[in-house]
């Protein structure tokens, strides 16, 4: 690992830390861990329901994300979901009630933190069918081909090194498995003094990348079926993670849609 990816990863472990540690408030301006004022961002602004927000433990909804990857993932009773970069667990909670209790939903973040938060959900919440694993994205601490469907909301970007991210994907995805994210994309060239500041990387800016070099990365992985989606309505949110900066002219939310083939590419590792 160089000294940079280090960097990178304990900047943003550090950062998430403090979110839990700040009483599970966003350490953001209004919707996002980039500024100085702890204001939880209302989650339905990104597709979550009222009504499935109200049935959650109370802790489990810290108002990080950038969409609703449950709103795009079509789950099935029975079926293994993971999460990468699950947080204190909103969306493994949600993934839950779909997949039912012969389903189950592992959540990986690599914050020991968040994942004590996220283990107090669990119980508070009675999830028996959700487990939760420290571990890095882009080394998936899941066995190969055992997995469904993986999710992930806005954590991909927080990744140095997102093509490992999509080869683990495709690793413990089973044949036909499939992936359904949301994250942040750039859509025009992030001028090198955003691109170097730590607070807008942490604040899922930074490490942005455009729909074509996701794209290009999922195809080399071995995904098949690609459709990326930029939500341009996004640009309103993004507008208040760092006022004033216009950091909506550069990036907006998008949806992530991939498979895996039914018969495995041989040559890929």
């Amino acid at each position: 690992m160089s000294d940079d990816t280090h960097h990178i990863r304990q900047t943003v472990r550090d950062n998430y830390a403090r979110v839990v540690q700040n009483g599970n408030t966003c350490c953001g301006t209004k919707t996002s861990c980039c500024g100085s004022q702890p204001v939880k961002l209302d989650s339905t602004r990104l597709g979550y329901r009222e009504i499935e927000l109200a049935e959650l433990p109370a802790q489990a909804d810290l108002g990080l994300g950038c969409g609703n990857p449950i709103a795009i993932a079509t789950l099935k009773g029975g079926e293994t979901v993971l999460d990468l970069g699950c947080g204190a667990g909103i969306d493994c909670f949600l993934a839950a009630r779909q997949v039912g209790q012969q389903g189950h939903v592992i959540g990986v973040d690599m914050t020991s933190e968040m994942l004590t938060q996220a283990r107090a959900n669990a119980i508070a919440g009675g999830y028996s069918q959700v487990e939760f694993r420290l571990g890095e994205i882009e080394h998936l601490p899941v066995a190969d081909a055992s997995v469904d469907v993986i999710i992930s909301n806005c954590v991909v970007n927080l990744s140095p090194d997102k093509s490992q991210v999509f080869r683990e994907a495709f690793r413990v995805l089973k044949a036909g498995g499939r992936l359904a994210l949301s994250d942040v994309v750039a859509l025009a060239e992030i001028p090198p003094p955003l691109r170097a500041d730590p607070t807008l990387y942490c604040g899922c800016i930074s490490g942005a990348e455009s729909p074509l070099l996701l794209q290009q990365w999922l195809e080399l992985a071995g995904f098949i079926n690609i459709v990326i989606t930029p939500q341009n309505k996004s640009r309103d949110f993004i507008a208040d993670w760092a006022s004033g900066q216009g950091l909506e002219s550069y990036v907006v939310s998008a949806t992530i849609i991939a498979q895996k083939q039914l018969s495995p590419i041989s040559n890929l590792k």
